[in-house]
């Protein structure tokens, strides 16, 4: 793949205290005429050949590592060659034009900092760095220099491999063959082409002028493209149904050309090598842009995604800016860029509420039977005399009996004439509404009967209507319950025979708790995420402390501006049937009833979560200080 040469290195100026390099006359008359990567015993030398005095200071940067050799008193004498990215001992990459006047700058790109030695000769400057790997071809910017036109050249068996990782060789299609073909290129954006709303171009070229095709792409766009007046080529190809923009990506790759927009929108065609020579010789230029309504660090990571090799963007956050460097050439655009995403989103105000009707009917009703004689009876529903503490009643003469029999006691008539019985003794109903009782003298037996019965109706009515307002795209919850202590005993810590466990303390929270993350879309509808949640503490039935009932609803929704949703609605119903009574006889119909207990208890939970955005946006602009 090729890259356009990165030249960061010719951002930077002489550090204080970095280590004087060789002094010349002081002349400045001297002239650079080329650059040349020599092996030597364990060393590799860049020759730098000079004509005339010059003066010469050198420094080391890292991260990456460079060596900078600047020639002060000089001017370059030739074009600049751009190195053919091959790794000569350890160099990646040689980059070298006028800094400015009066100073050529020469940037040797290193895989690690190394020792080096520079040297004066008559007509050379030489920098010599130590190495293993001396095994390698030269490099001289004449010999490349001397390249024939690309127009004629004939075509090598296979380009020379690019590397390097702060610039690489830019190749002309002519002189190493296209990266990719149209078709190829087509094939590897083919997501581009499905998702692309640019207007849809057929067509077929048969050796077409390169200029031709340009001009009939600018016809079909209405778009006004220049081309630099060195390109040349043809073009063979065949397009179906692509959008113009991609289709017009895909020729310019396949003749290794690049586009780049100018003022007013112009679309400028240019040769790849020279967007990277011309990319590489402008100077760069640091601004700072101050954002009003994103956070400055935010924006980081998509102003780097536009920024060249040499650009870069850091985050001020004392004063919510962005310190952007970026070559002259482009700053401009990466500025408006910045401007584009630092735009004032509208408001959301969200309102939900949450209506949570928990309802209890308990419907209970029993029958209980005494049935005994003076003489044989059980004595647990109904407390009978105790004769044996019968005292003498003065007046009448009667004998009055003082207590009862204990509940406990079976009173049992041993003549076989005489009969009891209890029916339901131990069934009972909670604080009954109703007890009656019933008794009638049977012959010499004596039946009694109570009834309880009892019916309960609970009504738990839970409204909650919490409202929030947030920003686009912004996460916001809110919260309104108890922090509920739950008391944690930990048995293993324990150690000792007599040693108490030991109990902790945590806190679980209960109550209404909303949070929504709301986008509003180019259409003003709202899309958003919402969680709703209600929950409460209710103590266990078991002797584990308490359990929570919670109610909850996630859901991703597209509503309109004051349009009301619902997110979430839930009825829970549950029945118990409870009958118990004499075998047999609480089965029979209709009658039943009499012989038994039954209890009938239905619970109904209703769970309802509406939800209504508001789009606020005043429309009224801040100042920017200007």
């Amino acid at each position: 793949m090729r890259y356009i040469a990165t030249l960061a290195a010719w951002l930077v100026v002489l550090i204080p205290g970095a280590s004087p390099g060789i002094r010349g006359a002081a002349s400045r008359d001297g002239e650079v005429k080329a650059v040349s990567v020599l092996p030597a015993a364990r060393s590799v030398e860049v020759v730098i050949d000079l004509q005339g005095a010059v003066e010469v200071q050198d420094f080391t940067l890292a991260s990456p590592a460079r060596l900078v050799i600047d020639l002060q008193g000089a001017r370059l004498a030739a074009p600049a060659v751009l190195y053919d990215g091959q790794n000569r001992g350890g160099i990646r990459n040689i980059r070298y034009a006028q800094f400015r006047p009066g100073v050529v700058r020469v940037v040797i790109d290193l895989d690690v900092l190394k020792d080096y030695q520079i040297e004066r000769r008559a007509g050379q400057v030489r920098v010599k760095i130590g190495t293993e790997r001396t095994a390698f071809a030269a490099w001289s910017s004449q010999s490349a220099a001397s390249v024939p036109d690309v127009a004629s050249a004939p075509a090598p068996a296979s380009p020379p491999s690019s590397r390097g990782g702060q610039a690489a060789r830019v190749v002309t299609p002519a002189a190493s063959g296209p990266e990719l073909s149209i078709d190829e290129y087509l094939a590897a954006h083919a997501r581009d082409g499905e998702q692309s709303q640019a207007p849809r171009i057929t067509v077929t070229w048969d050796n077409s002028d390169i200029r031709e095709v340009v001009a009939g792409f600018a016809a079909f766009s209405g778009r006004t493209i220049v081309l630099s007046k060195e390109i040349k080529g043809t073009v063979s190809a065949e397009i179906k149904n692509q959008p113009w923009d991609l289709a017009f990506a895909a020729v310019l790759e396949s003749q290794a050309l690049a586009a780049t927009t100018l003022e007013g929108g112009i679309i400028q065609v240019i040769d790849k090598k020279d967007l990277a020579r011309a990319d590489s010789t402008v100077p760069v230029e640091t601004r700072l842009v101050r954002i009003n309504y994103a956070r400055a660090s935010a924006l980081v990571p998509s102003i780097q995604s536009i920024l060249t090799q040499r650009g870069k963007a850091v985050a001020d956050s004392t004063t919510n800016a962005l310190v952007i460097t970026e070559i002259s050439s482009r700053i401009s655009r990466v500025e408006d860029f910045v401007k584009g995403l630092d735009i004032r989103t509208p408001q959301v105000s969200i309102q939900a509420k949450i209506i949570f009707v928990d309802r209890t009917d308990v419907e209970e009703l029993g029958l209980k039977y005494d049935l005994g004689s003076q003489t044989q009876f059980f004595n647990k529903l109904i407390q009978r005399p105790d004769p044996r503490t019968a005292k003498l009643d003065p007046n009448t003469g009667a004998l009055v009996p003082q207590g009862n029999f204990s509940p406990d006691q079976v009173i049992v008539d041993l003549g076989g004439n005489s009969l009891s019985a209890l029916g339901n003794a131990d069934q009972e109903i909670v604080n009954p509404a109703l007890n009656l009782i019933f008794s009638t003298a049977i012959g010499n037996f004596n039946l009694s009967t109570f009834l309880q019965a009892l019916q309960r109706v609970e009504l738990a009515d839970l409204q909650a209507e919490p409202t929030i307002t947030t920003l686009d795209n912004r996460p916001a919850e809110i919260l309104v319950g108890d922090r509920v202590p739950i008391r944690v005993i930990d048995v293993s810590s324990a150690t000792g025979g007599n040693a108490p466990p030991r109990a902790t303390v945590r806190f679980e929270q209960t109550g209404i708790n909303l949070k929504v993350t709301p986008h509003v879309t180019a259409n003003r509808q709202v899309l958003m995420e919402v969680h709703a949640e209600n929950s409460s503490v209710k103590p266990a039935s078991v002797d584990i402390g308490f359990t929570f009932q919670t109610q909850q609803a996630d859901n991703q929704i597209l509503v309109s501006d004051g349009e009301t949703a619902v997110i979430g609605g839930l009825t829970v119903t549950s029945v118990t049937v409870t009958k118990s009574g004499i075998p047999f006889l609480v089965d029979l119909p209709l009658v039943g009833k009499l012989f038994g207990f039954t209890s009938e208890q239905e619970e109904r939970r209703d769970l309802l979560i509406l939800i209504t955005p508001h789009i606020i946006d005043d429309l009224v602009s801040p100042s920017t200080g200007k």
